[in-house]
């Protein structure tokens, strides 16, 4: 199975739908319709991003943060105060926002969603929590503790909190490479008791969704967390996955993981990590290194989430040149594991939206860029791409010291019922020739090929097919999705 995910910015999506509405929207007014087209789109999963309550220290920290005010006003020329609600990651408790319905409103809009066989995800922020957490007044031992000295040294990393046992000196959450995210504390996982009060916080999560998407999952591991924080720590992931599952059988985890960490996420028992590496390598525009990626073993590669954008990437039609963002997304989706897709995405919209703000700038819809994902994710309903078997298909020079058989990426999809579906990008600013090895049986037979995502239909003969391979001539960022059929 290769699912696919949509993510929604949840606030900004009912505050869109507020506008329309006259009023403020909640989780019961996202309307039949709505849920529709997601489900007519293919979408097994919906990941509801900031969902939790928030608190009002970490909210005006984000408000007058002097770096994110230049970021706000870009964002929005009309921008607002009002317009903060909050980074969704600085979490003051796991309890559904009252102003977006509550868990009611939530357990309604997750049963709207199972009936049109979709699944929730929902955020785990298992590193840090909010400056509002209940926690910072009643288990201040719950996070890093520090020094005044810690403080003196490292103003940005540390600050002074009340709490029942007096002030203390906490750490902001952070990784080992920047400064920490001063609207946040940062949870100490050395700490036995701090570790079964988040295996809990995990299993209250369960009990409202279908899987939780783990923000920066590889802070946890022991040696990230001792290179970060100098504490020796007990793994976290596999006694809380395995805890999780028996609670809640079929419970999907998915990891935001960097450092060339996903195989290791995996071995944690994450259901999918996050394909960073696949998508740094096609904003380089390195195909060579693409395709390397591609040859990875096919059980690493199913358990890999592959995306050409979400929240913390730019927008993928700012980020990629005009027809390298369609080339991308052929090689991404049409690749195995999970399909992550951020809603904005279709539309072709430029400007990524700060997780602490609530409401989009107006942006117009790109028809081009919308009917393109029209064809593919019509492509990925197929069930050949769903649970069909996967395979690299070989590419050779078209003619002698033709180099540019190297910029093709390409690959094939067979299905339990024999339908076939042959993927071939260009992914070069120049044109570029080659031949495929099909790996499938053609002599004797004439074959149809359909181009599943454009207009071009060839008959070729098995016989030769056999022999020299299939000819592609493919101009710059060009791609075929073929159908393969005996004519």
């Amino acid at each position: 199975m290769n699912p696919a995910l949509y993510e929604i910015n949840t606030r900004a999506w009912l505050h869109s739908i507020g506008e329309r509405l006259g009023r403020v929207a909640t989780l019961d007014d996202v309307g039949d319709a709505e849920l529709d087209q997601i489900a007519g789109w293919g979408f097994d999963w919906v990941w509801l991003l900031g969902v939790w309550a928030t608190g009002p220290q970490s909210t005006e920290v984000a408000r007058v943060h002097a770096d994110l005010q230049a970021v706000y006003r870009d964002t929005l020329p009309d921008f607002r105060p009002e317009d903060v609600c909050g980074s969704c990651f600085a979490v003051a408790g796991y309890t559904v926002r009252e102003d977006i319905g509550g868990a009611v409103g939530l357990a309604r809009l997750r049963e709207r969603l199972r009936e049109r066989g979709i699944r929730l995800m929902l955020d785990f922020v298992p590193n840090h929590m909010g400056l509002d957490h209940g926690w910072v007044w009643e288990q201040p031992d719950y996070f890093v503790n520090g020094t005044e000295e810690d403080l003196a040294r490292e103003p940005g990393n540390w600050t002074r909190m009340a709490t029942r046992q007096g002030e203390r000196t906490l750490a902001h959450g952070r990784d080992p490479y920047f400064s920490g995210w001063t609207d946040t504390l940062q949870l100490d996982y050395s700490n036995p008791e701090l570790q079964q009060a988040m295996l809990a916080e995990l299993l209250t999560i369960a009990g409202q969704c279908d899987g939780v998407r783990c923000d920066m999952a590889m802070l946890l591991l022991p040696d990230v967390f001792e290179r970060t924080w100098g504490r020796r720590t007990e793994p976290f992931w596999p006694g809380a996955i395995e805890r999780v599952r028996e609670a809640v059988p079929g419970f999907t985890f998915m990891a935001e993981v960097y450092w060339d960490l996903e195989w290791e996420m995996q071995q944690q028992g994450f259901d999918y990590a996050y394909d960073k590496r696949l998508y740094d390598r096609l904003r380089e525009g390195n195909v060579h290194s693409v395709r390397t990626h591609l040859n990875a073993e096919l059980d690493y590669q199913q358990g890999l989430a592959r995306f050409i954008e979400n929240h913390d990437e730019p927008r993928a039609a700012a980020t990629f040149e005009d027809g390298q963002h369609q080339a991308a997304a052929v090689i991404t989706y049409l690749a195995p594991g999970l399909r992550l897709f951020h809603q904005g995405q279709f539309e072709g919209r430029r400007i990524r939206l700060p997780v602490q703000l609530c409401r989009w700038p107006a942006e117009a819809v790109d028809h081009d860029l919308a009917a393109f994902y029209e064809r593919l994710l019509a492509v990925l309903q197929r069930p050949g791409v769903r649970n069909g078997r996967w395979e690299r298909v070989d590419t050779i020079a078209a003619w002698e010291r033709n180099l540019s058989y190297d910029a093709f990426v390409s690959y094939m999809w067979t299905g339990d019922s024999g339908d076939r579906l042959l993927i071939a990008v260009n992914y070069a600013q120049h044109h570029s020739q080659c031949y495929l090895r099909l790996p499938i049986d053609l002599a004797g037979d004439r074959w149809r090929l359909s181009d599943l995502l454009g207009q071009d239909e060839y008959l070729r003969d098995g016989d030769d097919l056999a022999t020299r391979g299939l000819y592609l001539d493919l101009g710059p960022w060009g791609y075929h999705a073929f159908d393969c059929t005996k004519a």
